[in-house]
C-alpha cells in the first residue's frame, strides 16, 4: 500500500506546475517593443520593424494579439486587423517576416478573368498576373504598386467587383474597398481580415487577451491616441441578398482623419422598408473601431431593395453612410 506521503507527491507537483502557467502570462514580452493602448498588445523586435517600414496602421491596422507559437501553421505569429504577421527564420533576407495568405484560408474564390478582360499589354492601367490568371487596374494597382506589390497583397484573387455597397478587389493577403466618399484622407482601404479570420476560425489561447502596458521606465515606446476632427464610417451586411424573413446583421467601421479606429462612437441605423421605417442603436464601437447590430427582417416585397442609413456621433462630431440587402425568397 503506498503512504499517504507518496500520493501528496504528485498532487504537489501537479499544483506547483499549474500555478507556474498561470503566474507567467500574461506578462510584458522583451526586446524592442511598441505597447498599443488602443487594443493592449506589444509589437516586437522584428515584426515591429516590418510593422513600420512596410505601411504601419494603414496596412496592418492595430495588433490584436501577442506574437504566439501557432500550432496550426508551425510558426510564430501574431495577428493584427488586417493582416497576420509571420517568422519564417530559414528565409533569406528579407523575406524573414511574411504576411499569411489570409484571403486564401477564409476559401474566397472567384472565377479567372474572361478572355475580353485581359489586356493585350501590361501598362501603368492595367496589369494581367498570369499566375493567378486576374487583372488589376487603375486605383487598385496603383494602391497595389505604391503600397507594397506581391509582398503586402500578393497575387489578385479576383477583378474587381461590386460588393457591399463597394467596389473591391481581392488578393491572396487582402481585400481592397474603394472608397470615393472619402473627401480627406485615404480612398482605397484594407478590410479587416485578421478580425474576419479571428472570428471564423478563433485562436488556440488566450493570445488575444490585453496585456498591461509598461511600467513606468520600461524600454517600450507607447503607441499614443490621437484626437479625432474627422469621422470616416463604412457600413456593411453580413447577406446582401436574403430571404422575406430571418435575422440580418449590419457591421459598422469607424475611423478618423488619421485612418485610425475610432472608439466609443454611438451608432444609430434606420432601416427603410416599404411598409415603415425601423431604428436601431448599436453599442458603441469597440478598440478597432468597430461594431454590429443584427434584427428581424422585416416582411418585404421580394426583388425590392432595402436601404439601410447609418448615423455615427463621436463627441461634436456626424458622419453618415448607406448600405442595403435585397430580400428575394
Amino acid at each position: 500500500m503506498r503512504s499517504a506521503r507518496s500520493l501528496l507527491i504528485p498532487v504537489i507537483m501537479a499544483a506547483v506546475l499549474l500555478s507556474s502557467v498561470s503566474a507567467t502570462y500574461p506578462q510584458a514580452p522583451t526586446g524592442n517593443c511598441r505597447y498599443f493602448v488602443e487594443t493592449g498588445h506589444y509589437v516586437c523586435d522584428e515584426f515591429l520593424k516590418f510593422y513600420e517600414t512596410r505601411g504601419g496602421l494603414e496596412i496592418f491596422g492595430y495588433p490584436l494579439t501577442e506574437a504566439f507559437d501557432d500550432p496550426i501553421h508551425g510558426l510564430l505569429v501574431q495577428y493584427f486587423q488586417r493582416a497576420r504577421m509571420e517568422w519564417h527564420p530559414h528565409n533569406p533576407e528579407p523575406y524573414k517576416v511574411q504576411l499569411g495568405l489570409l484571403v486564401d484560408e477564409l476559401g474566397y474564390r472567384f472565377p479567372p478573368a474572361r478572355p475580353e478582360q485581359i489586356p493585350a499589354f501590361n501598362s501603368s492601367l492595367h496589369h494581367y498576373f498570369p499566375e493567378t490568371n486576374h487583372v488589376v487596374s487603375y486605383a487598385f494597382l496603383n494602391y497595389f504598386r505604391e503600397k507594397g506589390g506581391l509582398d503586402i497583397f500578393g497575387y489578385p484573387r479576383s477583378e474587381f467587383m461590386y460588393e457591399n455597397g463597394y467596389i473591391v478587389q481581392y488578393f491572396q493577403r487582402a481585400r481592397m474597398e474603394w472608397h470615393p466618399e472619402v473627401i480627406s484622407g485615404p480612398q482605397m482601404r484594407l478590410t479587416n481580415l485578421g478580425e474576419i479570420y479571428i472570428e471564423r476560425f478563433g485562436l488556440p489561447g488566450d493570445y488575444d487577451k490585453p496585456l498591461p502596458p509598461p511600467r513606468s521606465g520600461a524600454p517600450y515606446a507607447v503607441a499614443q491616441e490621437s484626437t479625432a476632427t474627422a469621422l470616416y464610417v463604412s457600413a456593411s451586411v453580413r447577406y446582401v441578398i436574403t430571404g422575406r424573413q430571418g435575422i440580418q446583421t449590419v457591421f459598422v467601421y469607424v475611423t478618423d482623419q488619421q485612418h485610425q479606429p475610432v472608439q466609443g462612437a454611438a451608432v444609430r441605423m434606420t432601416v427603410h422598408y416599404q411598409s415603415g421605417d425601423q431604428r436601431y442603436e448599436f453599442e458603441p464601437t469597440n478598440a478597432s473601431g468597430f461594431t454590429r447590430r443584427s434584427f428581424d427582417i422585416a416582411m418585404s416585397s421580394p426583388g425590392r431593395k432595402v436601404v439601410i442609413d447609418v448615423t455615427v456621433t463621436y463627441g461634436n462630431l456626424t458622419a453618415t453612410t448607406q448600405t442595403f440587402f435585397l430580400p428575394w425568397w
